[in-house]
């Protein structure tokens, strides 16, 4: 028999991992058969609105139009303004979020699409393929989201369903991107490369998505919904930010020894709750059916009455966690699995800038790259090129991450350098300051409609002010979010800007909230931040933050403690006094 040559066994490797990932697919989406039974979503759907109706509660305006007619089925009318050249009005901008376009007007006349991409992993064809639809369709670049996923935006009102065309001719969808709907699943960006990690996210994220879409009533929920899967690894993935946040634990004694994943629900940080633990165990293969049944019994008890207490967090509030999670269990038919009793090793911890850099990966002499993308905005040609690049030194991956970048994974030792000199080439890098690495923006006004500032352009500009200014040393997260649907998750952030409109004079100029000490579980630094500013005038802004971050490093306990443990261990009212003296003191 010949042998095979190096890149015959490459292919080979990948086809036989493609039959395993499918494999695990299958067996996570088996449901059990107390929970097979068929429904109908719009049967789901109807019953929980006639109860709202039954109790003398008035549906929103959102729920009166999905009962109408289901969004999902009215890609004729998307197609019908397509042809004409018009943008939707009214209820139709709502609805029509549901083919993942989303009608961006004041802020920009034209859509923007939101993808699925499932734990943010994507081919290098697939990559280079969206950047060629966002040449032909969009504005000539995509946006890295704080879900591990792209939007194209300048979308004109003739091209929508063919950039939509375009997106499903790459195997992938937009399909309930948006509006009342289970968002794109995140999972660990480093899956299946990470040393650290206790288990491989992209079968469960997949299962997941599949999940999605080939279940009806998995659409049309009383509000969005967020599910994310964290693998252990050292890339953090802000499960506990989701409605659903399923984290890898090992169990070692008590229940039988393996990989679980606690079941944690109900995180909105914008609503300042992180997700709670529930006390579930679940096995890998249980996930997908368990989440499944929370998104029903959200469906069955979630408020149709009004948008701002939709949310899951609300029907927790209302219901009680214990009963909530009774009704979830009878979805699913059983019990659930309890920690009682199981002896539950530490998670190893996250590193909060370890998806920037040059990273060894569980593969002996092979590597992961992760590159600074100016608050997460790529050129169709840098597309294009960072796709060559995977291809040519990597093994044709391109990993999106919740920070607002990407990895390039698989490359070997050798071929580092000239990996890292032909990103540069591209006007990119895998290095930063520490300022750059933790920065995380919204789109704001230059793109969103309910956006109060420039969050990106104002991001770019505090970035250049401070690194002129301020030494910093250790890692330090900065999150510009542009409303309070807080996106760039401000609440998480070291520092946390909430864009404001500011008064001055007669007139109101673009400005921020400030705060600070957040961050999150698997860092070991979960807090929600505290406000430690309000109303400050962006042209303020950067000295503020200045002043903040040298009290910090002229005042801190030991050289190695983090803004975040320095911001905790100070009140309010302490730390104010600290930046506000001099600055000769505070550089010192």
């Amino acid at each position: 028999m010949t042998e095979f040559d190096d890149q015959q066994k490459q292919w080979l490797q990948g086809f036989v991992s493609g039959l395993e990932a499918r494999k695990a697919a299958d067996k996570l989406t088996n449901r059990s058969a107390a929970s097979a039974a068929p429904s109908n979503l719009d049967a789901l759907q109807t019953a929980a609105q006639d109860r709202t109706l039954a109790a003398g509660g008035k549906l929103v305006a959102e729920e009166t139009a999905k009962r109408q007619r289901h969004p999902l089925d009215r890609m004729d009318e998307v197609t019908g303004r397509a042809k004409a050249g018009q943008f939707p009005k009214g209820m139709d901008v709502f609805l029509t979020k549901y083919q993942g376009l989303f009608y961006v007007a004041p802020a920009q006349d034209s859509f923007m699409c939101r993808l699925r991409i499932p734990n943010g992993i994507l081919s290098a064809w697939q990559f280079c393929g969206l950047a060629d639809a966002a040449d032909a369709h969009g504005g000539g670049y995509a946006d890295v989201t704080t879900r591990a996923n792209l939007q194209i935006r300048e979308i004109g009102a003739a091209q929508a369903v063919d950039l939509l065309n375009a997106v499903q001719a790459l195997g992938l969808t937009a399909r309930g991107s948006g509006a009342d709907n289970i968002r794109n699943v995140t999972g660990s960006s480093t899956a299946g490369i990470d040393p650290q990690e206790l288990i491989d996210t992209r079968p469960l994220c997949s299962a997941m998505h599949h999940y999605i879409l080939n279940h009806r009533e998995m659409y049309a929920l009383p509000r969005k919904f967020n599910i994310a899967f964290d693998g252990g690894g050292r890339v953090p993935t802000l499960e506990d930010t989701n409605d659903i946040g399923f984290v890898a634990c090992q169990v070692t004694d008590g229940i039988e020894p393996g990989i679980y994943f606690h079941l944690q629900l109900g995180g909105i940080t914008g609503h300042l709750d992180f997700a709670f633990e529930t006390g579930i165990l679940l096995k890998p293969e249980e996930c997908v059916t368990v989440a499944a049944a929370v998104v029903r019994a959200f469906v069955a008890h979630g408020d149709r009455t009004n948008r701002q207490k939709a949310r899951l967090k609300y029907v927790l509030d209302r219901m009680g966690r214990d009963a909530f999670v009774a009704e979830v269990e009878k979805e699913c038919g059983q019990k659930l699995r309890r920690v009682a009793g199981a002896v539950i090793a530490p998670r190893p911890m996250a590193d909060k800038h370890g998806h920037m850099g040059v990273h060894r990966q569980k593969q002996a002499g092979r590597n992961y790259l992760g590159l600074v993308l100016p608050v997460g905005r790529l050129t169709s040609e840098q597309m294009r090129g960072l796709a060559e690049i995977s291809e040519r030194f990597g093994s044709g991956t391109i990993r999106l991450t919740v920070w607002q970048n990407l990895l390039i994974s698989d490359v070997a030792d050798r071929d580092v350098g000239i990996c890292i000199a032909a990103i540069n080439a591209l006007g990119l890098g895998v290095e930063a300051s520490a300022i750059r690495r933790g920065l995380v923006a919204c789109t704001g006004n230059a793109g969103c409609k309910f956006a109060a500032s420039n969050t990106k352009g104002h991001a770019l500009r505090l970035a250049d002010w401070l690194e002129a200014r301020v030494m910093v040393d250790l890692p330090i997260n900065i999150h510009l979010t542009g409303c309070h649907h807080s996106c760039a998750q401000h609440y998480v952030g070291d520092i946390g800007l909430l864009a404001a409109k500011v008064d001055r004079g007669e007139d109101s100029v673009e400005g921020y909230h400030v705060y600070i000490g957040g961050g999150a579980a698997s860092t070991g630094e979960q807090a929600m931040a505290r406000e430690y500013a309000k109303s400050v005038a962006f042209d303020d802004l950067p000295p503020l933050i200045e002043r903040l971050l040298g009290a910090w490093l002229a005042h801190r306990a030991a050289p190695t403690e983090s803004f975040f443990e320095f911001a905790r261990r100070h009140e309010v009212a302490e730390l104010r006094d600290l930046a506000a003296r001099a600055p000769a003191e505070l550089m010192a």
